[in-house]
């Protein structure tokens, strides 16, 4: 099954995060996001502070939905969204999944021209 099509699910304790090998794997379905050993960051660019905090608003309701939250800097017309899942000091397939969703969000905003 796709990321896309999957649903965030609760983390437990103790879990381990994913090895290098498995955020390896599901990285292609997020090529946009840079991979790094604990977390997940893209960086979008829009026309202007407006459309830059409209988008963060659409995250903000996909993470919701997902009860998964990405971490969020923004910068007059650009937002950097870090995923790493911290109750596990590393990444989840939660992670990936979020992402998926949120770059589907930039694209329904932008027409696919998110950087």
């Amino acid at each position: 099954m796709k990321l896309i099509e999957q649903h965030c699910g609760p983390v437990k304790a103790g879990t381990a995060p994913l090895s290098r090998n498995e955020a390896e794997a599901l990285a292609p379905q997020v090529s946009e996001w840079s991979l790094s050993e604990k977390e997940l960051t893209r960086e979008f660019r829009f026309k202007d502070f407006r459309q830059a905090i409209e988008f963060v608003n659409r995250v903000a309701s996909v993470a919701d939905e997902q009860d998964h939250h990405p971490d969020m800097f923004i910068f007059y017309n650009k937002v950097k969204l870090t995923l790493s899942t911290h109750k596990l000091g590393g990444l989840s397939l939660n992670d990936f999944i979020l992402a998926t969703k949120i770059d589907l969000a930039a694209d329904q905003q932008q027409g696919g021209k998110a950087a």
